[in-house]
């Protein structure tokens, strides 16, 4: 099949999986367009992973259809693998290799020749912060250490389409960010990003696109905005002493679950946050609290976060 580049860089329809008695992937149809992050998130066991490793040739659907950059998963299955680079949840390197050497080793392995292979390598260390650790084997490297480094493997070559499995799963918030410039950097080179994750700051921090899948299907798409915005419009957030929530709550008429403990430290423990949607003045909700005698200890206006989108379209999606 000839590559259309004005097509998505991946499209399925129906796509299907099943393991024994269980459908990890049911019917999902997804649509990710070229350039940027598509981020797809969703619960464990929602199918995330056996929707990647369908897309990456490692698995054969059971039904369906899946076309990988302009190539079928199934019928031209060597073509789509020359074109993307795959980095899973599991480390996939030799331990008994020194950091160089593994991603040497991968070089050549791409076709490189020895001197271009070491260059990338020296490239790869240092932009993953490891060119101290170059020369000592992978096994006497750190969890985190290993993760960069395996994140590093996949990027020997610039793929056209990078498969990122739960990338930064044990990686330090120092870490977590210095893979992110890497794919932000790849990203403007041209490559297009395909993130599946656990952290919802991270797709929120990189994706342009993401799509919520549960029980094997797309439950909902579209921009981190746009998702926001479906779960609800901004919220007002008020903190009262906390012997004072139950008067502030029937003052503003809200129902008893609107409150609940701050989720910061020691020092606000004796308070109480309200979340109420901004659909009135925050001017008139204040002289209502200050009209009953509530004292207020701070206030803010948030957006909803990608945690309540997630908890919301995915509680939803669970059957009864």
């Amino acid at each position: 099949m000839r590559d259309d580049p004005t097509a998505p860089a991946v499209e399925t329809a129906g796509l299907t999986k099943t393991f024994g008695q269980t459908r990890a992937v049911d019917g999902l149809d997804l649509v990710v367009p070229r350039g940027g992050v598509y981020g797809l998130l969703g619960p464990n066991g929602a199918g995330k992973t056996t929707t990647v490793r369908l897309l990456a040739t490692l698995l054969r659907p059971d039904d369906g259809r899946a076309v990988v950059l302009g190539h079928d998963v199934v019928d031209d299955a060597a073509a789509v693998r020359r074109e993307l680079s795959l980095t899973g949840q599991f480390a996939s390197l030799d331990t008994d290799l020194t950091g160089r050497e593994n991603l040497v080793v991968q070089a050549r392995l791409l076709g490189r020749s020895r001197r271009s292979a070491h260059a990338r390598a020296d490239e790869l260390l240092a932009a993953f912060g490891l060119d101290e650790a170059a020369g000592r084997l992978v096994n006497t490297y750190s969890g985190g250490m290993q993760r960069r480094l395996d994140i590093a493997a996949s990027l020997v070559r610039t793929p056209r389409l990078l498969f990122l499995d739960e990338p930064t799963t044990g990686l330090d918030p120092r870490s977590r960010r210095h893979v992110w410039d890497v794919v932000r950097e790849l990203v403007d080179r041209g490559t297009t990003v395909l993130l599946t994750t656990q952290y919802l700051d991270e797709a929120d921090q990189l994706a342009d696109l993401i799509g919520v899948v549960s029980g094997g299907r797309l439950v909902a798409t579209g921009s981190p905005d746009t998702l926001k915005r479906s779960v609800g419009g901004d919220v007002l957030e008020v903190r009262v002493a906390a012997a004072d929530a139950v008067r502030a709550t029937e003052s503003l008429g809200l129902p008893a679950d609107a409150a609940r403990p701050p989720a910061s430290g020691a020092e606000h423990d004796a308070t109480t946050v309200l979340s109420l949607p901004l659909t009135r003045p925050v001017r008139e909700v204040l002289d209502v609290l200050d009209d009953a005698g509530i004292t207020l200890a701070g206030f803010d206006v948030r957006r909803p976060t990608l945690d309540e989108v997630f908890l919301a379209l995915t509680d939803e999606a669970v059957p009864a």
